[in-house]
């Protein structure tokens, strides 16, 4: 069935059932194993409210998202289909997601993936929301590319402040500010890692709304005027933390996933 001719929302959805001790015994299966990302998911659905929503509907319910659903672009596997984006320039938002992708191991279709192992798609509602959400999860790794925050622990726990700004998930700002007290624990650092944080809930509520972007003409745009364009600031504090966090002598490799790369 096509989108467009789904409900807004299915009678099976639940919606703004906050269940916090659910998250936070998930967050401590996520602390185990930082590469079981079948928990953040986990956390994000537990911490679910009207207002993110709220914010769906609106969206869906706008001429702009009444035009994506018609025209039902399968965002991941545009993002993966790396010899569409061959002509573009190197500072082409594309090229830099590609070298993203590359250098990280990472595709679109695997982050599918893996929130499938969470919850399979035959069992998550059947509705237009559903649709929404899914664009959220599949731009995930444009926010990195645009606002510059790297997929170690710190850049990540950033990333949610600035996503949270956007999409407004209880569970993805618990996550944030539960990784940034875990890399504190960890290190012992005085670098300002909520600071940090906080920084890019400031930069993700100035910003337009990523996941609202056109994505094929989003990837089509220098990255310079995109940032610009939708208005993305540095995240200079997160710079900061990481060189301090060198200069203490740790790694990323010892506070959390890969190293960061220059934006």
């Amino acid at each position: 069935m096509a989108v467009l001719d789904l409900p807004l929302v299915a009678s099976e959805r639940t919606v703004s059932r906050m269940q916090p001790l659910k998250a936070l015994n998930h967050f401590g299966k996520l602390v185990e194993d930082k590469e079981d990302t079948a928990q953040v998911f986990h956390i994000i659905e537990a911490m679910k409210t009207k207002k993110g929503h709220t914010q769906a509907w609106n969206f869906i319910q706008s001429d702009i998202g009444q035009r994506f659903i018609r025209e039902e672009a399968d965002i991941p596997s545009a993002l993966d289909d790396h010899p569409r984006w061959a002509d573009l320039p190197a500072n082409s938002v594309a090229q830099r997601y590609i070298a993203f992708m590359k250098r990280e191991g990472l595709s679109a279709q695997g982050l599918v993936d893996e929130s499938h192992q969470w919850a399979p798609a035959e069992m998550r509602p059947t509705d237009q929301t559903e649709w929404y959400f899914n664009r959220l999860r599949d731009t995930h790794d444009l926010f990195h590319v645009l606002t510059g925050y790297g997929r170690d622990a710190l850049g990540e726990a950033c990333l949610l402040g600035f996503s949270y700004e956007q999409n407004h998930n209880l569970g993805v700002i618990f996550i944030a500010y539960a990784g940034a007290h875990q890399i504190k624990k960890v290190s012992g650092t005085t670098a300002p890692i909520y600071a940090a944080v906080r920084e890019g809930q400031r930069l993700g509520k100035a910003a337009a709304k990523i996941a609202h972007e056109d994505v094929e003409a989003l990837m089509r745009e220098d990255i310079d005027e995109a940032r610009a364009r939708i208005g993305i600031g540095e995240p200079k504090a997160y710079r900061a933390c990481l060189k301090q966090l060198e200069g203490e002598g740790y790694t990323s490799s010892e506070l959390g996933l890969s190293a960061p790369k220059p934006a």
